[in-house]
């Protein structure tokens, strides 16, 4: 193990765990709710597979799920108040200024039509169209380290069509009786992230993020904020340049073909575990503007509007991307700005996998919004402990857990393994009664 010792990082784990629970505390008027909420924090830490309310319940050593149910539906608590707690506890460790901030969605599979946001929609999780609810997240990446700070539920317009669907999953007011009906793009969710960043004074100096958002307001947000971006645009996107000695003009995938051999550069988009990922990138600058153009705090400061091309060695395949950046930008510091997109695939995918990001049981807006935001709080303090101590988390989490692990009493193993046959007899006659 790299890094600090084994004890040093159970101690470093032990006072993080701590740490993350004072901050939530103020969140609960009743001690009961409280402690539930910090079990329910274990239980995501904890080895378990499925992070389903059971499973953290019995693990908690609960006689039963119904106080792990009641932090993610009937406990009365502000979901929005912890993800600003996460927010700022991921920025102690982790902010600089030069920070990305990295936006995606991913999908949540479900079955039923029941769970808030959940419509057969295309997501990148399974690769096609399914069953599933679609959610928009904000991932704060930089050289130490990268953690969640916001998220939104998307919904489609099957659910904003309807307003008592929309009410029986209790969808607050405010959303209902909006302009729009609730309706929001999944690049308007987006835009409501990088804003609320903004108000916070969030450090970053970039956004980066795919095709979904990569045309339109969040473009324009982001020059007035004095903020760069390397957003993905599709190949048929038209791009002229001006003011430049070289006329620039056609669709991303045209000005491609017709670079030349010298124009590609070998570069490396940033090192994962298995090394560097190295591709052959192109830059074209189409025009220089002065900033103060949308933001008088920056008057007199010269951006230059650009196109990124990559192309991947193996197989030619080409992405492209839209630019806003500093005058003077090297390709080098854009390939390594959009190869922090990686970094929110690795977060979803850590989460899910390890933190139960979509194991959650719940059908509510809020209920979604809960359980997103204590894995979040979870995943915050995994990178924090990471950035601290350099050390194998995975092992160090095992060992926390089982020396923190509480002994069950003996009526409720037996207990539990009465629930547990009587919600699956039950759970199969659901099943057989549908095939009926």
């Amino acid at each position: 193990m790299s890094g600090a010792s084994i004890e040093t990082t159970l101690e470093l784990w032990a006072s993080s765990l701590r740490d993350v629970k004072r901050r939530m505390r103020p969140l609960f008027t009743q001690e009961r709710i409280a402690q539930s909420a910090e079990h329910f924090l274990d239980g995501l830490l904890g080895e378990e597979r499925r992070k389903t309310g059971w499973m953290r319940a019995e693990a908690a050593g609960d006689p039963g799920p119904w106080r792990q149910q009641a932090i993610l539906g009937r406990g009365r608590w502000d979901a929005d108040a912890l993800r600003d707690i996460v927010r700022d506890y991921a920025l102690e460790t982790l902010a600089v200024d030069d920070a990305v901030l990295v936006v995606d969605e991913t999908g949540f599979l479900k079955q039923g039509k029941a769970s808030c946001g959940v419509a057969r929609q295309y997501t990148g999780s399974a690769g096609k169209v399914t069953n599933c609810q679609i959610g928009v997240f904000a991932c704060y990446a930089t050289e130490r380290g990268h953690a969640f700070i916001d998220r939104e539920l998307y919904l489609p317009k099957s659910w904003t069509d309807d307003k008592a669907r929309m009410t029986k999953a209790h969808v607050p007011h405010e959303i209902l009786d909006s302009a729009n009906g609730g309706f929001a793009t999944k690049p308007a969710l987006a835009l409501s992230m990088i804003e609320r960043a903004i108000r916070a004074n969030v450090p970053f100096s970039f956004v980066a993020a795919d095709t979904v958002y990569g045309v339109g307001d969040i473009e324009m947000a982001l020059r007035r904020a004095g903020k760069g971006y390397v957003l993905g645009v599709k190949s048929n996107e038209p791009f002229h340049s001006w003011g430049k000695a070289k006329f620039i003009s056609g669709t991303a995938k045209a000005i491609a073909d017709g670079l030349a051999a010298s124009a590609w550069r070998r570069l490396s988009a940033g090192a994962r575990a298995k090394g560097e990922r190295l591709h052959d990138w192109a830059y074209l600058e189409l025009a220089d503007l002065d900033a103060g153009d949308y933001s008088h705090a920056l008057a007199g400061v010269s951006w230059t509007r650009g196109l990124l091309i990559r192309r991947k060695i193996a197989d030619g395949d080409l992405a492209f991307f839209t630019t806003w950046a500093p005058s003077g930008t090297s390709i080098e510091r854009l390939a390594k700005i959009e190869g922090r997109r990686w970094a929110i695939e690795d977060s979803f995918e850590t989460a899910k996998n390890e933190l139960g990001l979509d194991h959650n049981e719940t059908r509510s807006w809020h209920g979604w919004r809960r359980h997103v935001s204590l894995v979040m709080l979870a995943f915050a303090m995994m990178a924090a402990i990471r950035a601290h101590a350099n050390a194998a988390i995975q092992e160090i989490r095992r060992l926390a857990t089982r020396l923190a692990r509480k002994r069950i009493r003996p009526e409720f193993i037996i207990a539990w393994s009465l629930w547990r046959r009587a919600h699956q007899a039950q759970a199969k006659r659901s099943h057989m009664k549908l095939q009926l």
